[in-house]
């Protein structure tokens, strides 16, 4: 089964047994520093972080591999009047359609392609915002149940973004995540 096929089948799953898409719960508690303007919700799955950004006021590009997902979120973003543009894409192979935007927000939440993290540097504006979330090597397995590659090492996000203004930062040992928001503070 290739990776369209697994996550087609992981959304419509999820739309089956009724699990419906909520932010995450970071990304609310920042709320503050959420100011309109234009987002990009790179592997958006079934539109969570898209649909809260588009209530508040970002007009939201999402991106995601599934079109199960990506067809939710058009249906969601119509139904409920959200200015949204859900486009299917594979973002290990189909980034050049981004290249030359630019936005005020960035989210990308439990997917991990390093190689995307120049990509994120540069469609970000200047002044920028970015919210990342993801599962990290922590040394505890609890239920995770994803692949050592698809793991940040400790502080890397921290690493990778120094440059940047950090805003918030944890790794949660419990949870095996790390999560960071920071802003873009140089071109």
């Amino acid at each position: 089964m290739d990776s369209k096929e697994k996550w087609n089948q992981k959304y419509s799953d999820r739309l089956t047994d009724q699990i419906l898409p909520e932010p995450n719960r970071r990304l609310v508690e920042l709320s503050a520093y959420l100011d309109r303007g234009s987002a990009i919700d790179l592997a958006s799955g079934l539109g969570g972080n898209s649909m809260y950004l588009a209530e508040q006021g970002y007009e939201v590009t999402a991106i995601d591999i599934s079109e199960v997902a990506i067809q939710y979120v058009r249906e969601q973003a119509d139904h409920h009047k959200l200015n949204i543009t859900a486009a299917v894409a594979d973002l290990t192979k189909e980034t050049t359609a981004l290249s030359g935007h630019k936005y005020d927000f960035a989210v990308m939440t439990y997917y991990l392609d390093r190689s995307l993290f120049p990509l994120i540097k540069q469609v970000l504006s200047t002044g920028g915002y970015l919210f990342f979330e993801t599962f990290y090597k922590n040394g505890s397995t609890g239920k995770q149940q994803v692949s050592i590659q698809y793991k940040l090492n400790s502080n890397e996000l921290l690493n990778e973004f120094k440059e940047w203004k950090i805003l918030f930062f944890e790794e949660n040992e419990q949870e095996g995540r790390q999560t960071i928001f920071c802003q873009k503070t140089t071109e």
